[in-house]
């Protein structure tokens, strides 16, 4: 991988999470409801498990790894069973963003983790809508370690089980979207084909990393050891877009990232972007974002 891929990956740190233990007997169902701009992740530990998103149905088996990457709802079973709204079931709640959720007929016993997380880097958020709508890794050998860990704790209740198993979530959810850029032509293609590539990937990087620098189609092509001609032309073509308005963009991600912090006023966004005023940047936000920085704050 390169550093852009590799960077885009160290920043998926979660935040705004909810794990939850749960043990299952058959006929069981649930549904999980929509979670706009979130994660889920489902890991089968024990049992069996169907999970159908949108009509699409995988059969999950003790050791595989699901994650719906757009937080559409969807419904989780084994059996004939109502799939009722998980939100309705009584869960125990060990701490504020981690619950216990006992359910099902009284048969065979299915033993799942799962969660839905949020990431908050603008890199990591754009991966994240990149993603197909199902991501599923069945087994995965260099996985096996983190299933097995997590499995150990999800048997038994433990002192800081709770710390244990949310941490191997993360990690786990992880290594499911690195398994899946390594073995899946479909991560070769557009903005995640583009991080791959040793040049275009460079350049992103260095816009991600530094996205207030004045950067300019040649500076650009200069730091990749490219003509302009060449490394425009390569850039629009794998990223989809010509590299000026991906910089603007990806200032414009950052910038709503920054408008959540209530500490920041606009302008100091604003200069910490490179823009020279408060109105620049005004006029940038709402060409891109469709509303002003102000409405998106409020929103």
């Amino acid at each position: 991988m390169t550093d852009a891929l590799g960077e885009a990956l160290h920043l998926m740190r979660m935040s705004g999470s909810f794990y939850c233990r749960t043990e299952l007997t058959e006929p069981w169902g649930l549904t999980m409801p929509d979670m706009a701009d979130c994660l889920w992740f489902h890991v089968l530990t024990s049992g069996r498990c169907d999970i159908e998103v949108d009509g699409q149905v995988t059969t999950l088996e003790p050791g595989d790894v699901l994650l719906v990457p757009g937080g559409q709802g969807h419904r989780l079973f084994s059996g004939d069973a109502e799939t009722p709204l998980v939100t309705t079931l009584p869960h125990t709640f060990e701490t504020d963003n981690y619950a216990i959720l006992r359910h099902g007929g009284g048969g065979a016993v299915t033993h799942l983790v799962c969660g839905a997380v949020r990431f908050d880097h603008p890199a990591a958020k754009h991966l994240i809508k990149v993603l197909p709508q199902v991501l599923y890794v069945r087994q995965a050998d260099d996985m096996r370690a983190t299933i097995d860990l997590m499995a150990a704790e999800a048997r038994n209740l433990r002192p800081g089980g709770e710390a244990v198993i949310t941490r191997l979530a993360d990690v786990l959810v992880i290594q499911t979207i690195r398994s899946w850029l390594a073995t899946d032509p479909a991560a070769r293609t557009g903005w995640l084909g583009a991080l791959q590539d040793q040049q275009i990937g460079q350049a992103l990087a260095l816009i991600h990393r530094d996205p207030a620098q004045p950067w300019t189609v040649e500076r650009l092509a200069h730091q990749t050891a490219m003509s302009r001609s060449a490394f425009a032309a390569r850039f629009t073509g794998l990223v989809g877009e010509p590299a000026m308005r991906y910089v603007t963009r990806w200032r414009m991600h950052v910038a709503m990232n920054r408008l959540k912090d209530r500490d920041s006023t606009v302008s100091e966004i604003a200069r910490g972007l490179g823009y020279e005023s408060e109105a620049a940047f005004s006029r940038a936000f709402k060409r891109i974002v469709g509303v002003s920085p102000g409405q998106a704050r409020a929103g």
